[in-house]
């Protein structure tokens, strides 16, 4: 009965090789996993009706602090009334709480069945190297973005004490008539350093951000759609786990019952699990098409203002933020030195 149930088509099960008796990084991984299933429980204070299922989007949750019971001075004139709507909510308080209860078991039950070789997963070999591959992208990523804001930090340093040392030049040149002329030029060197040293670090921001928002925004959004992913394959090969277990019972009226509940109850979290995949599957590719646009853009952008910047061609340097749509400081927006305002 279960192989005419079960889908095959972009997945497979495997089994799951035991971790041994010591403690590994897999071992902290369960002790998070086990907090995740106890966190997402209803609070018993302010109990709410949830549709979903472990780890899952708060979806058709109705709160019964909106369903009260009648005021005191109504149950005095009609108490069958009150203690109707009483029994009513607390019966809702205890289907939510027996729901949660029911699929937090299962769901553990099926976590403790993978990690130590007892039971089998669903993978989707091909979507989990691209999981894989896009977590390993992330750090990387990271690590450009973390190096990059120190050059910015480190560049701006340096900016700032070009321009204070091209001040102080200049006001030597006014003070040392005989080395005015020296004085001078080193003035006007450390003023031009320090103006295309700004047009830099306009080209180095942008690429910061851009970094940024590609790593922490855009990148993260997909994470999270994996993370929704995963749990449904959780309670998906929780369910399936349980109608396999049924169906390899007896088969009395009472069994086909219960498996007939199971049915449903698979159906539904596998159609959530399919939903989820396809999602994640779009989401990555859309993240890998919007990563090389941004990445060749950025790139190019960093090579040219890094290249024309140390070459001293500060035309280039400015063509290259305009090609780029970087905007610059308009002109005299700089605070003229000592020297330009004699």
């Amino acid at each position: 009965m279960t192989d005419s149930i079960l889908s095959k088509a972009a997945t497979m099960e495997i089994p799951i090789n035991s971790n041994g008796d010591t403690r590994t990084a897999e071992d902290d991984s369960l002790e998070q996993d086990l907090q995740q299933v106890m966190v997402s429980g209803p609070n018993l204070n302010e109990t709410s009706i949830v549709s979903g299922g472990y780890g899952g989007a708060a979806e058709g949750i109705i709160p019964t602090s909106s369903i009260k019971a009648p005021s005191m001075h109504h149950s005095n004139s009609n108490p069958m009334m009150s203690e109707e709507a009483t029994r009513g909510v607390a019966v809702e308080k205890f289907d939510s709480v027996k729901k949660w209860s029911i699929n937090t078991y299962k769901c553990t039950k099926q976590m403790f069945s993978e990690r130590f070789g007892r039971g089998t997963k669903t993978v989707d070999m091909e979507l989990e190297a691209q999981i894989d591959v896009l977590r390993e992208t992330k750090l990387k990523y990271e690590c450009i973005l973390r190096l990059a804001r120190d050059l910015t930090n480190h560049f701006y340093n340096m900016v700032q004490t070009q321009q204070a040392l091209g001040d102080t030049f200049a006001d030597l040149s006014q003070k040392s008539p005989e080395l005015q002329d020296e004085f001078g030029y080193n003035a006007e060197t450390q003023r031009l350093l320090c103006k295309n040293g700004e047009t830099l670090l306009g080209a180095i921001n942008f690429f910061v951000s851009s970094i940024n928002t590609l790593v922490n925004k855009t990148m993260e959004d997909t994470l999270m759609t994996i993370k929704m992913y995963e749990n449904a394959r959780l309670e998906f090969d929780a369910y399936r786990t349980d109608l396999e277990e049924l169906s390899a019972g007896p088969r009395d009226a009472a069994a086909m019952m219960r498996i007939e509940i199971a049915q449903q109850q698979y159906q539904i979290q596998k159609d959530k699990y399919d939903r989820l995949r396809s999602d994640v599957t779009i989401k990555l590719k859309f993240l890998d098409e919007n990563k090389v646009k941004v990445m060749h853009k950025q790139l190019l952008l960093f090579h040219n203002a890094i290249s024309a910047y140390f070459a001293g061609n500060q035309q280039q340097l400015e063509q290259t933020l305009r090609q780029f749509n970087v905007k610059l400081k308009p002109p005299g927006s700089d605070k003229p030195s000592w020297l330009e305002e004699q």
